[in-house]
């Protein structure tokens, strides 16, 4: 696995300083653009996984760069341009210490919270009578607040947001307006590709002249959930798991072998070969998602291969 990218030690020009995020390093220029570059590290449980896996951050980064395209008629969003693979440049934004989470679903960790007799989700309240894989009578917006390194985001309502004064209110309702408009696009495309959204996270920045944007990741299996529509009543009629596409597969693993990232736990060994099923499964979500083959970009100098596109559009600057 020595063609994966799990770190990266660039000294771009005008480089001002670098945030290393669980799967993305963000490197500021000038005060004025962010590289973001996708690694293939493997986050779950909010733990980075040792091993990284083949093409996940050019799957990841082509997923959320096509849709911000496939979007930003609806919502502005802070992409510039993609000259690698595993890159995307943007502006510099204040990110709102917020995730959107919109539910269109009662699956995940609604479901969880649902079977443990709550009713009531960041102060959204849920409908009697549900099972797991239900879907809302509207999609509900359930926001969580952005974890400090190493801590669990939280659930937080819109009530406490305002009172804290997370967000100021005019911002966050621009928030909940394009979080549904996002949500809205994102399902009718899904639809066209045999897919249900069922549930997603949005993160919001503003530019330097005060513009709500969208950043970072969008629509990708690893912010989102998705199910496949052929069989999916029939499934819920006769009570069966729905047939899904995201990362769950990995954490369903994670659990089997005893890890759910609690103090003390250990991560279990990943064989080469496991680590390949995940690459080959990411590349199934990515074609599944997106309607067209993966073209795996050449990695036998990857590392080598990112500077050079990365240096050669900053030029151009």
């Amino acid at each position: 696995m020595s063609n994966t990218i799990t770190s990266t030690h660039y000294n771009f020009p005008g480089q001002k300083s670098v945030y290393k995020g669980k799967v993305r390093e963000v490197y500021n220029i000038n005060d004025q653009l962010l590289v973001m570059i996708a690694t293939d590290r493997l986050s779950a449980f909010d733990v980075v996984m040792p091993k990284g896996i083949p093409y996940k951050g050019q799957i990841l980064n082509q997923i959320a760069t096509r849709f911000m395209e496939q979007t930003k008629d609806i919502v502005p969003n802070w992409l510039l341009a993609t000259p690698d693979p595993n890159v995307a440049v943007g502006y510099v934004c204040e990110p709102f210490k917020v995730e959107m989470v919109i539910r269109g679903y009662l699956s995940g960790h609604a479901a969880r919270e649902y079977s443990a007799g709550k009713r009531m989700l960041c102060g959204v309240p849920m409908p009697d009578g549900m099972k797991e894989n239900d879907k809302f009578p509207e999609p509900i917006i359930t926001p969580a607040t952005k974890a400090e390194k190493g801590d669990h985001d939280e659930d937080i309502s819109r009530d406490d947001i305002l009172a804290k004064g997370i967000v100021k209110e005019e911002d966050y309702m621009l928030l909940e307006q394009y979080t549904k408009a996002l949500f809205e696009r994102g399902t009718q495309i899904a639809a066209q590709r045999g897919l249900i959204l069922v549930d997603t996270k949005y993160e919001f920045g503003k530019t330097k002249d005060g513009k709500i944007v969208l950043i970072d990741e969008i629509h990708t299996p690893d912010s989102s959930r998705y199910f496949y529509a052929n069989g999916y009543q029939q499934r819920q009629d006769r009570g069966e798991p729905q047939k899904q596409l995201s990362k769950e597969f990995v954490r369903r693993w994670l659990i089997e072998n005893g890890f759910q990232g609690k103090e003390g736990q250990q991560v279990p060994f990943m064989s080469d070969e496991y680590i390949q099923t995940i690459s080959e499964r990411y590349i199934e979500l990515y074609e599944n998602i997106m309607g067209e083959k993966f073209i795996k970009a050449d990695v036998s100098e990857i590392h080598k291969r990112i500077e050079t596109n990365v240096l050669a559009f900053l030029q151009t600057l």
